[in-house]
């Protein structure tokens, strides 16, 4: 989650985080030199009187302002597009777990499971028990398997949501009458803590969405447990 003066992104958990970290690093480094040139450029400028007029009007000059610019856009679009599709793909997904937007809650349904479905409120602020987060706790979390491939199932029985966990890079709307689907997969074990990205009315702020990564095992015996 997210910790105070916090100035980045969150650890990342996911493959796809993880990406996009990188691509974030590339992006920013590309920025980060042109306008340092820029800067310099207006820089000198300013600075000096000098004036070489054979550059004013050179030819060879036109030329590299003209593709260095296109090949930079180049390096920035074939990374993006790449985690663009990684991000769409859906291969062989374990589980499947369904998602429904409410105001102002969310519900859950594991499809592969009989009758294995409960709603997930937030928990009010005078019902906090020692070291739980104010507005980021919740009544039942989604539990998970780490390290296999899960399929969620996003739509909304009212109003736009939006489900969005950061240190997965979700970040899916929840939208009436369509159904809308993603993949996440975590590395490692642990909660993971997001919140409703959209707009949605008066309660928009107390949708947390709480994601609880644990072992193959445990998951079993907690879907033992619940069915």
């Amino acid at each position: 989650m997210a910790y105070p003066y916090e100035l980045g992104f969150q650890d990342a958990t996911s493959p796809i985080m993880e990406e996009l970290l990188h691509f974030h690093d590339h992006t920013l480094m590309i920025v980060f030199l042109i306008s340092t040139l820029v800067l310099y450029l207006i820089s000198l400028m300013l600075t000096t009187k000098l004036t070489h007029t054979s550059t004013m009007d050179a030819q060879e000059v036109e030329t590299i302002w003209t593709i260095l610019p296109a090949i930079i856009l180049i390096m920035i679009a074939l990374p993006s597009l790449r985690i663009l599709y990684l991000m769409d793909e859906v291969n062989n997904p374990m589980l499947t777990v369904k998602t429904m937007g409410h105001q102002w809650y969310w519900s859950y349904e594991y499809t592969d499971y009989e009758e294995l479905n409960f709603d997930s409120y937030m928990i009010p602020t005078t019902e906090l028990k020692p070291g739980e987060l104010r507005l980021l706790e919740v009544d039942n979390r989604v539990v998970l398997p780490m390290e296999t491939p899960v399929r969620m199932l996003i739509s909304s029985e009212d109003v736009l949501h939006s489900w969005a966990v950061p240190s997965l890079g979700l970040k899916t709307d929840a939208v009436p009458g369509r159904l809308n689907q993603t993949i996440l997969m975590s590395s490692r074990p642990g909660l993971f803590y997001g919140q409703c990205s959209e707009i949605c009315g008066s309660n928009h702020s107390f949708m947390p969405i709480v994601i609880e990564m644990v072992t193959l095992k445990t998951f079993e015996n907690w879907c033992s447990s619940l069915v």
